[in-house]
C-alpha cells in the first residue's frame, strides 16, 4: 500500500483506532504492536490513553515476531488473548463480546467468529495456547498452533462480515471502504 495501514482511514478514523475502539472495556490491556515508521503511527492515532504500545525490533521477520511481542508483553493476569491484523479495522464490538462469551463457556482452548460459514478474526486464545505460540521459532506459523488446537476450537457465529474483510491492496481497501458505508 506504500503507506502505514494502522493509518489508513475507515470511518473517519485510522485503522488502528477503530480497533481501539472496538476492543477497549471488552480487553484488557489492548496492545499494539509497532514496526515500521512507529513515530508517525503513534502520531497519527488518537486514542494513544487506550492502548500500549509494544515495538516489535525485528518487523523484517515477519507477522509472528510482532504477535509474540504482544504476547509477552500480556500481564501475567491475563487468561485468554485476542489478536488481528491491523487490516481488519471492520471487526465490530459485538464479535469481540461473542468471542469472549464463547471461550469462557466453553472448556476450547481458541474461539474464532465465523460470518456465513467464513472463519475470520479476531481469534481468541487461552493462556496454554499463547505459551504454544510463544514457544514458536521464528519460521514457526501461529496458524499452526490454531490447528494443532482446532479439536479445542469453539467458532462463534457472528453477523459481521468485518471478521474477513482486509485491506491487503488498495482494491480490497475500496471493498472495505464500500462494505462499512453499508453498515
Amino acid at each position: 500500500m506504500q503507506f502505514p495501514k494502522a493509518l489508513l482511514t475507515l470511518r473517519g478514523e485510522t485503522f488502528l483506532d477503530n480497533l481501539i475502539r472496538t476492543f477497549h472495556g471488552e480487553c484488557e490491556p489492548v496492545i499494539a504492536v509497532l514496526g515500521h515508521e512507529t513515530d508517525r503511527i503513534r502520531s497519527g492515532i488518537r486514542l494513544k490513553d487506550h492502548v500500549e504500545f509494544v515495538v516489535n525490533p525485528r518487523p523484517e521477520r515477519g507477522q509472528l515476531t510482532s504477535l509474540q511481542c504482544a504476547l509477552a508483553a500480556l500481564p501475567s493476569r491475563c487468561e485468554a488473548v485476542m489478536f488481528t491484523p491491523v487490516d481488519y479495522p471492520a471487526i465490530q464490538r459485538s464479535t469481540v463480546i461473542a468471542l469472549k462469551q464463547g471461550i469462557y463457556s466453553s472448556e476450547a482452548l481458541v474461539a474464532i467468529p465465523r460470518y456465513n460459514g467464513q472463519r475470520g478474526h479476531p481469534v481468541c486464545a487461552t493462556r496454554p495456547v499463547i505459551r504454544e505460540l510463544l514457544a514458536l521459532p521464528e519460521d514457526g506459523s501461529a496458524r499452526d498452533v490454531i490447528h494443532a488446537n482446532r479439536d479445542r476450537t469453539v467458532y462463534v457465529d457472528v453477523d459481521d462480515p468485518g471478521i474477513a474483510s482486509d485491506a491487503d491492496d488498495r482494491e480490497a481497501y475500496r471493498r472495505l471502504q464500500a462494505l462499512a458505508e453499508q453498515q
